[in-house]
């Protein structure tokens, strides 16, 4: 017999199932483990005395995941008879598991106050990656040579097992704490602790702190030196939802073991007053740096701070750093409501991957590139592979590179919408949808080939004025107003005319008069809006393409009549929801389309996707799973073209 444990994921990753796996080896608990579709199967022999023991640890110390939704167990007649395989082709770059986070602040622990402390199944590894196959020799720790108890720790069944970066403080890296007037290094648990204690002190006497984190450079600083680049770190967890209003979902996929960037509701008023929004990303701590940085400012009193993503040359007070190269990722951002989630953008936990089903192509987008593994294909940095023999090259447009003598191009919506179509297998079945990265455009997936049919219209700021004033009798006395009324609005405006590289939501937010003129400044200024319904703005079409100036032209009617910019802004989204819906039932309705498929990274606008949900409440859209939904999947969908 075999006590029989299902775990519901929709990750394709490895890193739960690489905890379980590990547990199990630790405890001689022989198993099997397969996967089907969304489920991981563990069929464990039942007779083992140890069993219980392996599963009170899986409970006690299984990390959260973003993407584990249930559990279940049985019995059946299976009967294993040899301990599971660990997968560990490749590294991820993952927050702390609770196992290791118990270690960091145990005194009596080889790794107390040790800022690079990770396992197999989690950390900042993938930082340190240069190449494949995934060891030592071909990551940034190859000329660190681990000490006696790690080199044995490796050998031995449990977490570190093959733990190709394990180290100690025996065995470690040392850090150097540089500022104008003083250097110091840590190597050992006291200077490691004393010099979190100074960098903690150094915050709160308002000094910016760079540090070399596991996931690259971080900029800390006091939240009251917030601004629109920054994010807030929530440092104290039992203070968490004294600080943010947070739905349950949300509280947890904050500390999850994927530590997502969020978009969430602010509940304390001087957060409140410190971002001027109801509204702000948040993050809780994940890798050892941070963490203990966290750690040591909670002591202080502190229950919150802000921080960017940064490089070397950025300016601060203080500078922590280490000899090691490190090569970071971007956050995953991750949407949540109460009944939807999905990866908005990023890199992290998506990136590398081995996943959905082969072709005989290179596929590449940007930095990323995907090659045939087996019966899968396989996504990673390109500088990471080596030369790949194949049929033919897959190649975002606009690459220059040559990579095969047979190399075709691909645009990146058309991309992210074949990589839903691959990752829900719906292929052969008839398909429309949007995508939407700073300008819509419309597709169509006929069970074979992906087509445009409105495509992107780029903005084009160069005339917008003159544009604007000659759309119909009467515009003209529009933009004569604007320019008496609101002669900063047309300022900005008129020096967007000078420039080339305009988006479309930066003239948006010049309009309703937001200081971050950007698709960010917009959003965050719509989730301030609490009423029941908004108004309509014009996003109708000129000559089958979305008209940006009538567009425009709409908004600033309404910003003379003096509509808020709080209404304009969440008017704005619901707008779009309606085109969108309207364009797609359209297309459905010609085309005998079967489904709905939304992408880009605009969808992840809580405004604009609760409409969505409205319209298409009884034909839910698909969306990527695995990957972001927005440019990021392009590599993966590229494959598929």
């Amino acid at each position: 017999m075999a006590f029989v444990l299902t775990l519901q994921t929709e990750s394709k990753q490895a890193y739960i199932k690489n905890y379980i796996t590990a547990i199990l080896r630790e405890y001689e608990v022989n198993a099997t483990v397969t996967r089907q579709d969304d489920k991981v199967i563990f069929e464990m022999e039942s007779e083992n005395e140890k069993l219980q023991e392996a599963l009170e640890k899986v409970a006690k110390t299984l990390p959260a995941s973003l993407f584990l939704t249930s559990s279940s167990n049985e019995m059946n007649m299976a009967e294993p008879t040899q301990l599971p395989e660990l997968d560990l082709a490749y590294p991820l770059n993952l927050g702390l598991c609770p196992s290791c986070q118990k270690e960091l602040f145990d005194v009596s622990s080889r790794r107390y106050y040790y800022p690079f402390i990770s396992c197999s199944c989690c950390g900042g590894n993938y930082s340190f990656l240069n190449g494949y196959p995934y060891k030592r020799e071909n990551s940034s720790f190859k000329f660190i040579r681990p000490c006696e108890e790690c080199e044995a720790e490796m050998q031995k069944v449990g977490l570190r097992e093959r733990h190709v970066l394990n180290s100690c403080h025996a065995c470690g890296v040392p850090v150097r704490m540089v500022s104008k007037s003083s250097e110091r290094y840590a190597n050992d648990a006291g200077s490691f602790r004393t010099m979190f204690e100074v960098a903690a002190k150094a915050i709160v006497d308002k000094k910016r702190l760079l540090v070399k984190t596991t996931f690259g450079y971080r900029l800390f600083y006091q939240a009251e030196a917030w601004h629109k680049d920054a994010n807030f770190l929530m440092i104290n967890a039992s203070k968490i939802t004294d600080n943010l209003a947070l739905i349950t979902e949300e509280f947890n996929a904050l500390l999850s073991i994927e530590r997502p960037v969020m978009h969430v509701t602010l509940k304390d008023e001087k957060l409140k007053a410190i971002a001027d929004a109801n509204t702000a990303y948040v993050k809780y701590p994940d890798e050892g740096f941070t963490i203990l940085l966290a750690t040591e400012l909670q002591k202080l009193g502190v229950e919150y701070i802000a921080y960017e993503d940064a490089d070397e040359s950025c300016d601060a007070d203080i500078k922590i750093d280490y000899d090691l190269e490190v090569s970071p990722q971007n956050d995953m951002r991750f949407f949540l409501n109460k009944d939807t989630h999905f990866i908005a953008e990023g890199e992290r936990v998506s990136f590398p991957s081995l996943n959905l089903r082969a072709k005989n192509i290179v596929s590449v987008a940007g930095e990323y590139a995907g090659i045939p593994q087996g019966d899968m294909m396989f996504f990673d940095k390109m500088e990471h592979f080596d030369s790949v023999s194949v049929m033919g090259a897959h190649v975002l447009e606009d690459d220059t590179e040559r990579y095969h003598e047979k190399q075709k191009y691909f645009a990146a919506d058309e991309a992210s919408f074949m990589a839903v179509v691959a990752e829900h297998n719906l292929f052969g079945r008839k398909c429309v949808g949007a995508y939407f990265d700073e300008e819509p455009s419309f597709l169509y997936y006929d069970g074979k080939n992906v087509l445009r049919i409105v495509p992107p219209k780029h903005f084009d700021s160069s005339n917008i004025l003159d544009e604007i004033a000659a759309l119909r009798e009467g515009s003209d006395r529009l933009v004569e107003n604007l320019k008496k009324q609101l002669p900063d609005i047309y300022s900005k405006l008129e020096a967007l005319q000078k420039r080339d590289d305009v988006k479309l939501f930066e003239a948006v937010a010049i309009v309703l008069g937001l200081s971050d003129e950007s698709m960010k400044g917009v959003s965050v200024e719509a989730m301030k809006f609490v009423g029941k319904g908004g108004i309509q703005i014009d996003t109708h079409v000129k000559d089958n393409r979305f008209d940006h100036a009538a567009f425009l032209a709409s908004i600033i009617s309404y910003q003379l009549a003096g509509v808020s910019s709080v209404i304009l802004a969440y008017s704005i989204f619901e707008s779009f929801g309606d085109y969108f819906y309207e364009i797609l039932s359209e297309l459905k309705g010609k085309t005998k389309a079967q489904e709905f498929i939304l992408c880009g990274t605009h969808f992840a606008n809580q405004s604009l996707f609760s409409r969505m949900q409205r319209n298409l409440k009884l034909t839910p859209p698909y969306m990527s799973k695995n990957y972001p939904i927005g440019k990021e999947s392009a590599v993966v969908g590229g494959v598929y073209i």
